[in-house]
């Protein structure tokens, strides 16, 4: 099978497309027919050993797919050859085919498109759990979503919605944020100009808002984050796409009763599986009812991980973008 391989840790630029030789099934495992997967930004710091899990090289990027099982191995119970899958795999994503331990598969809906369903479970299982089990987000509150473009970032839009909050949304700019609007955000905030506090302070009424879900990062941004949320409200630490991990003023929690509460989807996934597979129920659901739609921007073929990788790093993406092997 053809594989996109990390052989040495690196940027997009060193991975190559090689033949690889399928090994046999093990126990509890199942081998997955990818016919596409999600591209995150996890991946662009794992072919760089910077992640928290290294695997040894060579091996290859992509922690999401959907696909159909090719072959059952021993022990294997509840999946058979032929169900349409979504599967996490952490890394394995972008061949041709991958292998998975049947515990970290999740039936997907026949109708759910392939492509759509490579970019549902990390950006939507990431938002879920982070407006669900982290922030607690009631119906009246006030999400505040950075980067609201981007894959997590939208689905934090679709699902704050969903959950009867005000959403709203702030990216970098106006184009960024008309899509943000297109998915049901309530107000818009171009914090391109630096004067992302005070925009959010006159959208609240002075008071900030309840909930902040922030996958970017940067001193800058947090800290304005810090001064533009609500007594009592829950900042929520998704990620750092911005390419640097913000050092807190933490003396601004003390002033405004504030949390700064971190989401780790990967582990709770592993830690908490019957919750989390609630959480996919509850997604399916949403999904097959036309509440949430992930947006797909653009896809590439196998040839191309290496671009999708950099459009990513530059910030170019909007929605999900998806390798179609």
């Amino acid at each position: 099978m053809r594989a996109v391989l990390c052989k040495e840790y690196g940027p997009p630029s060193t991975l190559v497309v090689d033949e690889v030789e399928p090994r046999a099934l093990e126990e509890g495992e199942v081998r997955v027919n990818v016919e596409a997967c999600g591209v995150n930004f996890p991946d662009t710091l794992i072919i760089e050993g910077k992640y928290q899990f290294k695997p040894e090289p060579p091996f290859s990027p992509g922690g999401e797919v959907a696909g159909t099982v090719a072959e059952v191995g021993p022990g294997v119970k509840g999946v058979e050859q032929g169900d349409a899958v979504i599967a996490m795999t952490g890394w394995g994503g972008f061949a041709e085919q991958v292998i998975v331990p049947a515990v970290k598969l999740l039936k997907r809906p026949k109708e759910m498109d392939v492509v759509k369903a490579a970019g549902f479970s990390m950006t939507y299982g990431t938002s879920y759990h982070a407006l669900k089990q982290r922030a607690d987000i009631q119906p009246g509150e006030t999400l505040l979503v950075l980067g609201a473009s981007g894959g997590v970032g939208l689905a934090a839009v679709e699902l704050g919605k969903a959950m009867g909050a005000r959403v709203i949304a702030a990216a970098s700019s106006d184009e960024k944020l008309e899509v943000a609007k297109k998915h049901g955000a309530d107000d818009l905030v171009n914090y391109g100009d630096g004067q992302f506090k005070d925009k959010v302070k006159e959208l609240t009424g002075g008071k900030g808002a309840d909930v902040i879900y922030d996958p970017v990062g940067t001193d800058a941004l947090f800290d304005q984050c810090l001064r533009s949320v609500n007594w009592k409200g829950r900042i929520l630490v998704i990620g750092f796409a911005g390419g640097e991990i913000p050092k807190a003023p933490v003396n601004l929690t003390l002033l405004k009763g504030s949390s700064i509460v971190g989401v780790f989807w990967g582990d709770f996934a592993r830690r908490e599986p019957e919750v989390n597979a609630q959480n996919f129920k509850e997604l399916f659901e949403m999904y097959m009812a036309g509440t949430i739609d992930p947006h797909v921007s653009k896809t590439y073929k196998l040839d191309e991980a290496a671009q999708a990788l950099e459009d990513l790093t530059s910030r170019k993406a909007v929605g999900k973008l998806v390798l179609t092997p």
